[in-house]
């Protein structure tokens, strides 16, 4: 049996892993549990699932079981609890630190945190075993790859289903509403995931993540779109064989094989499609109107620590959109201007990436300001 932490554990993720786990208690074991400051939610799986400890950014909450507490206190119960399997699904950058002491440890890290290895690629890689990827994109070229050797791969395909506003044009976006840009027409995320699934920098974020993933060049990764969200990716070999993983868009799918690999777990509950009646399109990205995915491009080419600023300015760019204070076609401009006004050097350790990290929110902050005024 697997002992399980879960950082993360009250967003959609570490929900769809714990639904995963329930169905396969002979397999897996919850022995620890993280979460931001959804108490409610976080006392209910305490009942259920009932781990060793639990940590917390809620200073109030108090449990019958070893409880930690503040960024800390999840520090604390990495380096103290006993764990195999460390999913690491706290959204954002605040997972880097996490992610990184957790890996330490692990024997296998199932990585849905993407800006884990977006900003500290270079120093995650060193310290884990074994990385199993959970964006489902990710998952799909980890089982494609599979299907031959590292050296013969011409390309690999991400496949994005385009968000809410796919097919809109730059004048139809002046207007888009929170509302309306968390309106997902394939899969169930969390506010932040969702916003860069309609910007395309959840695309970028993942062309660097798989760059670090499957240590191939950025220039070897492209992106289509791909509305229905069935194929996940696409590898592309040097005999010009395409092998795709498909499947419903549904998260557990890969969570589950990210715990279990290489088995294959049996899983139910509607997960079943019917291949006999797909329609399945692919096109080239609109880069014109939405130009997150460029930039995502154009960080990896400018170097480090470019990728960090890069996901700084757009997770700050997207909080001011959620809260009504940009427009939905300022989120670009934000993280590009960023990007042109900071020169730092490299980080040369994990420290120095959340060094930058605060510099560059600090500086996408002022710039919000500068144009709410």
């Amino acid at each position: 049996m697997k002992k399980i932490l879960i950082l993360g554990s009250t967003g959609s993720i570490g929900e769809n892993t714990l639904n995963v786990i329930k169905k396969f208690p002979d397999k897996f074991k919850v022995t620890g549990l993280v979460a931001g400051k959804n108490s409610e939610k976080l006392q209910r799986q305490i009942e259920e699932f009932k781990p060793k400890a639990i940590a917390t950014l809620d200073t109030s909450f108090d449990s019958h079981v070893k409880t930690y507490h503040r960024e800390e206190g999840i520090i604390r119960l990495i380096k103290e609890i006993e764990f195999d399997i460390v999913v690491a699904a706290i959204s954002g950058a605040a997972g880097i630190i996490p992610t990184y002491e957790a890996a330490k440890r692990a024997e296998r890290l199932a990585l849905a945190n993407k800006e884990s290895l977006v900003c500290a690629g270079m120093f995650i890689k060193k310290v884990a075993k074994k990385i199993i990827p959970v964006d489902s994109e990710h998952s799909a070229i980890f089982q494609a790859l599979s299907s031959g050797r590292e050296e013969d791969v011409k390309e690999i395909i991400l496949t994005a289903s385009g968000g809410p506003f796919h097919g809109k044009e730059k004048e139809q976006l002046k207007t888009v509403t929170p509302e309306t840009a968390l309106k997902h027409p394939n899969w169930n995320m969390g506010n932040k995931v969702t916003i860069d699934s309609a910007t395309l920098m959840n695309k970028g974020l993942e062309v660097i993540e798989a760059m670090w993933l499957f240590n191939i060049p950025v220039e070897k990764i492209k992106v289509v779109v791909h509305p229905q969200s069935i194929i996940h990716s696409i590898v592309k070999f040097q005999d010009n064989s395409f092998i795709a993983q498909m499947g419903k868009p549904d998260m557990r799918i890969p969570i589950a094989y990210a715990l279990s690999y290489p088995e294959r777990l049996k899983l139910q509950e509607g997960l079943s499609m019917d291949y006999t009646n797909l329609n399945l399109t692919l096109k080239e990205p609109d880069t014109e109107t939405f130009k997150c995915l460029n930039l995502a491009y154009e960080s990896v080419k400018r170097g480090y620590p470019y990728p960090i600023i890069l996901n700084a300015a757009d997770e700050v760019a997207v909080e001011s959109f959620l809260k009504g204070e940009i427009p939905f076609l300022s989120i670009p401009e934000i993280i590009e201007k960023t990007m042109d006004i900071l020169n730092i050097e490299s980080p040369t350790t994990v420290e120095d990436v959340t060094r930058i990290d605060k510099i560059a929110r600090e500086t996408a902050e002022k710039l919000i300001k500068n144009f709410i005024r």
